[in-house]
């Protein structure tokens, strides 16, 4: 079945947008980039994750993360669509939004990405797009994917999150348990050495005391 794996590099698909032709991996150039893809024009869940998007935009563009959304419609209708979902956040109805949405009227990409729901189906019986995300990083190789089914929308704060932990887990040798946010504690990877962690975090390690003896579960603060 198409789709993508973690690690797969994203395919260098051309597609025609709200903002232009594109070409992914030009589009995406050095930064980290998230595909979500959304089951239909004026839709009532996408409407909301969308204008819940955009409001959170400004936030993913200080952590160097380009967004772009996916609906199986045309441009003309995406542009319509974006003056709803700006009203929808009480902002001027404008055909502007600040990330671009890919047309896949023809559901071609969509089945290369592996993103259709197979029970949600529109009027004419073919399948709906399914709430997918993709997060790529600079290299344009996927790090984190999230499928939801067509009827639950998406938590955008949880999408925030776990960039912030992709991309301190990209540069740090730690991992960031439960319910992390930025600034929280982090873990230790159970690979590293205790010699090598005191040495390479030097704020300290704690580790918890556990009835099993083992040491694995090692804090250290936020690099």
């Amino acid at each position: 079945m198409p789709g993508l794996l973690l690690g797969d590099e994203a395919p260098n698909f051309e597609a025609n947008t709200t903002h232009g032709r594109i070409r992914f991996h030009d589009f995406l150039g050095d930064s980290w980039g998230i595909l979500f893809s959304h089951p239909r024009d004026f839709t009532p869940v996408c409407t909301t994750e969308l204008g819940r998007a955009a409001k959170l935009a400004p936030e993913f563009r200080k952590r160097n993360v380009k967004m772009i959304a996916l609906s199986i419609d045309e441009v003309s209708d995406h542009l319509a669509w974006s003056k709803d979902i700006n009203a929808y956040n009480g902002d001027e109805p404008t055909e502007k939004l600040p990330f671009p949405i890919i047309a896949d009227a023809k559901r071609e990409l969509s089945i290369q990405l592996g993103m259709l729901d197979p029970d949600e189906r529109d009027k004419e019986g073919m399948p709906l797009t399914a709430r997918v995300v993709f997060i790529f990083g600079p290299d344009k190789k996927l790090k984190l994917s999230i499928l939801y089914p067509a009827t639950t929308g998406r938590n955008f704060d949880e999408i925030l999150r776990v960039v912030d932990s992709l991309q301190l887990t990209a540069k740090n040798k730690v991992a960031t348990p439960v319910d992390w946010k930025r600034g929280d504690s982090v873990m230790v990877i159970p690979s590293m050495p205790d010699d090598e962690a005191k040495k390479l975090f030097p704020e300290g390690v704690f580790t918890k005391e556990l009835p099993s003896g083992k040491k694995y579960l090692r804090y250290t603060p936020q690099p």
